[in-house]
């Protein structure tokens, strides 16, 4: 395990834990009221929890290769889903949003797989050939396209916030792919003129954004102004301590989705302004681990574009959604990753931070100790040469066998220890040489 690979775990599972306990909190009261039980939504968000957790391990163990060769065809079947949504019987609506596929009481959203297919579609297509991106045809036909049709998909079921998000996705990793900004200042002007159209010909997005703007002077807080205002009143109930877990008052339905997209809210009622920084301290550490990951991936575009987009999509949509609790940006109904309740939003993020986790497995520092003799003299593995002796290395010989260990970065204690990069070299008194950690 490297330490990114490590660090990454650990701030993905906090944010998960902390998640579970506040889906507990939060959706407590609509559970008993709809199914007389405290732990129905609970149980089934645990209950993926359990499953993708371990999923996000083993396909953290996928090769880059495998990654590739299922990048399209994976992409196709998540399109072909939310088509089927938006255009046939087996897709329900919730929210005023056409969202979910419903087959035999099973409900799935194909969007949040969308996102998911298509980070790894783009890194893979601008990956393979990434000098071709400013050619403007290759762009626009082998990238721009498919994008597209899923921003169209997704509204056609008439949700906005997911779409808007799926293009922040791609503006991500197209940044980080190097296209050219004439390109994207082209995409932005002509996106921006048609959610311009979106939100006028849509009466509840048009509410929506005229409640958020008119904020200070709305007083419908029955109406227009009934989640923002409620979610406003529950963050400065909590205080600076907060009124302690399980005790809110908004979650007895006097804030809708108080355990999906305002589930904030309710950590800032319950937890108190040191629990909501907390919250976005752990979302700004995954993004400073990623920043680092995409930093030190120069070498590979494709592991540099899905860091791109996983950044995006987990850190830039939980900002988005902690503004629209706080009141910044008006009411786009999308989920806090890994914290709010909905088990396809918990599913596809947590598979793709186990993409994320394979990138972190692949950073790995050179390994320093190039090679190592057998007893009979001969070599093990594969072929390598050995270096000749020389200042400034370490040899030790046991029978005809010659073990060097560069200089590089090696730290000598008061035990004779030499320590190589991420590995430790113990030389004994009769020259035996033993390696200690480092994966090669």
């Amino acid at each position: 395990m490297t330490r990114s690979f490590g660090t990454l775990l650990g701030v993905v599972t906090l944010l998960l834990g902390l998640g579970l306990m506040m889906v507990l909190s939060a959706s407590s009261i609509d559970s008993y009221n709809s199914s007389r039980d405290f732990f129905g939504q609970f149980s089934k968000q645990a209950f993926i929890a359990v499953l993708a957790w371990p999923g996000m391990i083993v396909l953290s163990r996928m090769p880059q290769r495998t990654l590739r060769r299922v990048a399209t065809p994976a992409y196709l079947v998540t399109l072909a889903m939310q088509a089927i949504v938006v255009t046939t019987g087996l897709g329900s609506s919730g929210g005023g949003n056409r969202n979910w596929l419903s087959i035999g009481g099973f409900t799935l959203q194909p969007s949040e797989f969308i996102k998911l297919t298509m980070v790894v579609w783009l890194a893979r297509v601008m990956g393979e050939e990434p000098e071709r991106l400013v050619d403007p045809r290759f762009f626009f036909r082998r990238v721009f396209l498919g994008v597209a049709g899923a921003v169209l998909l997704v509204a056609l079921g008439h949700d906005m916030g997911t779409a808007v998000v799926i293009v922040l996705i791609a503006f991500g990793c197209w940044l980080v792919g190097r296209v050219p900004m004439r390109f994207l200042g082209l995409i932005g002007v002509v996106g921006g003129v048609l959610a311009a159209f979106g939100v006028l010909l849509s009466a509840n997005r048009l509410s929506r954004v005229a409640s958020w703007a008119s904020a200070g002077d709305c007083t419908d807080y029955m109406g227009t102004c009934w989640q923002t205002t409620h979610g406003t009143w529950a963050l400065a109930a909590g205080g600076v301590l907060g009124v302690g877990l399980g005790n809110s008052k908004s979650k007895w339905a006097w804030l809708p989705e108080a355990e999906n997209d305002f589930i904030f809210a309710i950590i800032g009622e319950e937890l108190g302004l040191i629990g909501a920084i907390v919250v976005i301290l752990l979302y700004v550490a995954l993004a400073v681990l990623l920043v680092r990951l995409i930093g030190r991936r120069a070498a590979d575009p494709f592991d540099q574009i899905v860091l791109a987009g996983a950044l995006v999509w987990v850190v830039g949509q939980a900002f988005i959604n902690i503004a629209v609790v706080l009141g910044f940006l008006p009411v786009l109904g999308v989920p806090l990753p890994l914290v709010s309740y909905g088990g396809s939003s918990l599913l596809a993020t947590m598979l793709m931070l186990g993409v994320v986790l394979g990138v972190a497995d692949r950073d790995r520092p050179p390994v320093a100790v190039v090679g190592a003799g057998l007893a009979s003299g001969g070599r093990s593995g594969a072929s390598q040469r050995r270096p000749r002796p020389a200042a400034g290395r370490a040899t030790g010989t046991r029978g005809g066998g010659t073990a060097s260990a560069t200089r590089l970065g090696r730290a000598r204690d008061a035990s004779g220890a030499t320590r190589v990069g991420a590995g430790a070299v113990r030389a004994s008194a009769r020259g035996t040489v033993t390696v200690r950690g480092g994966r090669r």
